[in-house]
């Protein structure tokens, strides 16, 4: 089955073409078709007729590509190498190159990274450090494949009028795959709509798009650009938007199931990136930990779910030290989500993945989730887990994080890469597990997910609990820019 089919556009210079669809419908094989890897360097049999400036994309030497996955795109120890890497197979001249670098780095919020090391950044700030090596050469075609998945709100909305700046000048092309589409569509000169089966449902200007088609892509499951408004006017009436149920902000947690005191860790001994942490999660209680990227949020993650240990402090899961529990132990009472899919994936199949240590009396449950989760054992079961789209690759680390159903569930970005559908039938299983008395700790700059599922926020900043008035829930998004740079 073909991943796309029939798919054809012009995109002029200097415009920018939003593509939209749900996870799986081939949205990044067009990104990777478009920067010429296409059957070059990714097998695949490529039909019709595409071209970069009159050349095939493989011939085109001006395109810049951000993976969907940005540390698959870094290649050096060191974040400056990092970026010089593309200039320098450019030929640039090394002055230039001493110049550019540095801005670059600016440009994305990472100034005064330069020296450090590339494996030791966060999730977000690897995003960031691969947006600034293809914004490096000023290519003349940006293709970004979700370039704000991991971005933290105000870096995300940076990043977005910078693409806001290039699309003023149009002096860049640009073809845009992003589930963040309040930032998205004001941008988009031209969107492009395909279903799940990779044909298109629409293309054209954003306005017309809309009013011809907003019922398809709605149950396509694909994100539309008044969705968070919606849930933020029938949040203010008392009530929510289809398919989301609110936490309640004033139900009381049951007993302790994760507590941590005075945690303090870090990956060099003079820099601690976890400092003096102390939190309890109760039963039932829905937390978001919130803040800045490189503020230690996956680094805490791990430490409440004994993946790392803590240089001081104590951290207590049902009582016990979960560093010291078996592995069979620690899986019965906590379930971690890594930010990175792939990094826990062991098996050669989805099956067998979601399947991984079970007793065969729980595998009919494990198939069951799958189903929810839109990984249907029919279609998905015989896949490998590192053949699916970075959507899918999500679910599948959630089903494997949810399947033992855990007292605690540790989820690092959880609504990574996901559609409407996605997102709704996750909000929908960790309601009826919460209220079932599980305790949940999602590490997510999500701001819809802060509000349509968590009942309570800790903020990290450099590893600090931020001090907050209340913890609670925010009721609104920050600012966005519009298409023509200014913010509402």
């Amino acid at each position: 089955m073909p991943a796309l089919r029939g798919v054809t556009f012009e995109l002029p210079p200097g415009d920018v073409l939003l593509v939209v669809g749900p996870s799986g419908s081939g949205k990044s094989t067009l990104a990777l078709a478009i920067a010429g890897l296409i059957p070059r360097d990714v097998p695949a049999t490529l039909t019709g007729r595409l071209t970069v400036d009159g050349q095939d994309p493989s011939t085109a030497a001006d395109v810049g590509l951000v993976f969907q996955d940005p540390s698959s795109q870094l290649v050096m120890e060191r974040v400056e190498d990092d970026v010089a890497f593309g200039l320098e197979n450019r030929a640039w001249d090394p002055a230039a190159m001493h110049e550019r670098v540095p801005t670059a780095l600016a440009q994305v919020g990472l100034d005064g990274f330069e020296r450090r090391r590339a494996r030791r950044l966060s999730g977000g700030q690897r995003q960031r450090l691969a947006l600034a090596g293809v914004l490096a050469p000023a290519p003349g075609l940006l293709v970004l494949d979700e370039p704000t998945a991991n971005l933290d709100p105000s870096g995300a909305t940076a990043f977005m009028a910078e693409l806001v700046r290039r699309r003023q000048a149009r002096d860049t092309t640009m073809v845009l795959i992003e589930h963040r589409v309040e930032l998205a569509w004001p941008l988009a000169d031209q969107v492009l709509a395909i279903d799940a089966t990779g044909a298109v449902i629409d293309i054209g200007p954003p306005a017309g798009v809309l009013a011809r088609s907003r019922a398809t892509m709605a149950t396509a499951g694909i994100w539309l650009p008044d969705d968070g408004l919606r849930t933020k006017r029938a949040g203010r009436r008392g009530g929510q938007a289809p398919g989301r149920t609110a936490p309640s902000a004033h139900a009381t947690p049951g007993p302790a199931v994760v507590t941590a005191t005075d945690l303090r860790f870090g990956y060099d001994r003079a820099d601690p990136v976890v400092r003096d942490v102390t939190l309890a999660i109760g039963a039932g209680e829905r937390v978001a930990l919130v803040g800045p990227n490189g503020s230690g949020k996956s680094t805490l993650a791990r430490l409440l779910v004994g993946l790392l240990r803590p240089a001081a402090g104590a951290v207590r899961l049902l009582g016990d030290d979960p560093a010291r529990l078996s592995p069979a132990a620690l899986a019965r009472r906590a379930g971690f989500v890594f930010q990175e899919p792939e990094r826990q994936f062991l098996a050669t199949t989805v099956l067998d993945e979601v399947r991984l240590g079970l007793p065969s009396a729980h595998h009919g449950a494990a198939e069951a989730l799958m189903e929810r989760l839109r990984l249907p054992l029919a279609t998905f079961g015989p896949r490998s887990p590192y053949r699916l789209s970075g959507g899918e690759q999500r679910r599948l680390s959630l089903a494997c994080g949810l399947v033992r159903d855990p007292a605690l569930l540790v989820l690092d970005e959880p609504t990574f890469g996901q559609d409407r559908l996605g997102y709704e039938g996750l909000l929908e299983i960790l309601n009826e597990r919460l209220a079932a008395g599980a305790a949940m700790l999602a590490a997510t700059h999500d701001q819809h997910f802060v509000r349509d599922a968590c009942s309570r926020v800790i903020e990290l900043d450099e590893g600090w609990i931020a001090p907050s008035a209340d913890g609670a829930v925010p009721s609104a998004d920050g600012a966005v820019p519009s298409a023509d740079g200014a913010v509402p």
